[in-house]
């Protein structure tokens, strides 16, 4: 309840773009259904009400309403301009063409988004009107700058989901914007050392707090469907992958790491569960390799660990992550595990022990896959290893507990800081 009973109770504010499919949207509900409502009001702001995992949010998480002004900014540009003047707001008309154009300049989209910002950040002054005791930007670029320029808070918090390095973004921009926060939380050592070599001014700020993962409520979900949900036929191995069709997930390198196991002969039948712009892409790339049968788009399941539970290898072909929380899943179903060798890729997979690491080409990951089809003992020996291996991160929600609390010491499930690699 809000008001008399939640006097005592900190307020917090979540700021995501959306709760669609993705590593950072799972983390935050995550997140979320860890916290304890007997402690924290908990507020969430997203700029797009849509996404799978609304229907995942705790109920005692309140979406907050889209201002007047953002309602009539996000609709399509000639549209937003004329219903702004209708309102007697020529300012926000004007920015609304201003943020078109600027999304046409910059040498990246996440360029493009950053410089954005100062004009979408006009539509938004007023969305946020209350205090909170914590502000949290979950995800970088425009989560963050909202946290930091729009909410009035004690303590603001962003969150760095992947190697900033790989994101294309200039760290001028940023700059100002990580000095203006209390903490920077990054999801592995990896990209806890990145941001440290990027960002040396602001290394005593950064904070490292695993994406929370709990195998029991994987494996529960993973049980959840006992048919055969890929049809198998005899003698043929099931792969699949998990992620946003983006080129960052590497799938066009999978294709092509498919075409030549099926070159080679080999009855393979590769799934990728997700959705993206690339999809229109990645499907010509399939029809030019002639693999309609052996590499399916699977799209986005609302409950993914069936089908992973049942394949037989799960690959992450990825350029650059963060930490992705797929690997760890695949990890808890005890999957015989192949990921690219991105930078973040040691923090989860120690190569022969618990999975194996391949160059990032598709003659590699295609080797990395037949080593584990002809090789038994190893994909036994993987998965031996991988049920002996402490997986769960429930108390990773203490790291972030003792943010909240000001303690300047912490590790997870102990308060105490833990060392990240620099």
């Amino acid at each position: 309840m809000r008001g008399a009973a939640a006097v005592n109770k900190k307020k917090l504010l979540f700021i995501m773009p959306s709760l669609a499919a993705g590593g950072g949207e799972k983390a935050l509900v995550n997140l979320l259904g860890r916290l304890d409502y007997g402690r924290y009001e908990v507020d969430l702001f997203l700029l797009d009400h849509g996404g799978l995992f609304m229907d995942l949010l705790p109920p005692e998480v309140r979406v907050l309403p889209w201002p007047g002004r953002y309602e009539r900014f996000r609709q399509p540009v000639l549209r937003s301009v004329l219903s702004s003047l209708r309102a007697g707001d020529p300012g926000l008309a004007v920015s609304r063409l201003l943020y078109a154009a600027r999304s046409r300049i910059g040498s990246t989209a996440s360029v493009r988004e950053q410089y954005g910002w100062r004009y979408l950040r006009r539509a938004l002054a007023s969305a946020v009107p209350g205090r909170y005791d914590a502000a949290v930007g979950f995800l970088e670029k425009t989560s963050t700058y909202f946290c930091v320029d729009l909410v009035q808070a004690e303590r603001k918090i962003g969150w760095i989901h992947i190697d900033y390095d790989r994101l294309g973004m200039d760290p001028a921009f940023d700059d100002p914007y990580f000095g203006r926060l209390d903490h920077l939380v990054t999801v592995s050592e990896e990209c806890a050392a990145v941001l440290k070599m990027r960002f040396p001014r602001h290394r005593d700020k950064i904070r490292v707090i695993h994406n929370i993962v709990s195998p029991g409520t994987i494996r529960r979900m993973a049980e959840a469907e006992t048919g055969d949900l890929y049809g198998r036929r005899e003698g043929e191995t099931i792969i699949v992958s998990a992620g946003r069709l983006h080129p960052q997930k590497g799938f066009d390198m999978a294709i092509d790491a498919c075409k030549l196991l099926a070159e080679q002969g080999r009855r393979v039948r590769w799934f990728v569960l997700g959705e993206g712009d690339e999809r229109e892409r990645l499907t010509k790339l399939i029809r030019e390799r002639g693999l309609e049968e052996q590499f399916i788009l699977l799209g986005v399941k609302a409950n993914p660990y069936p089908y992973m539970r049942q394949a037989d290898i799960y690959v992450q072909p990825s350029r650059f992550e963060g930490k992705p929380i797929a690997v760890d899943e695949a990890k808890m179903l005890g999957l015989p595990i192949l990921v690219t060798d991105y930078r973040a890729a040691g923090g989860q997979i120690v190569h022969g022990e618990n999975g194996l690491i391949a160059a990032m080409e598709p003659g590699a990951i295609a080797e990395g896959i037949a080593r584990l089809m002809d090789d038994p003992a190893l994909a036994e020996r993987l998965r031996r290893n991988l049920a002996l291996e402490p997986l769960g991160t429930e108390d990773e929600v203490r790291k972030f507990e003792a943010l909240l609390e000001g303690e300047s010491e912490w590790t997870a499930g102990s308060g105490k800081q833990a060392s990240c690699s620099s």
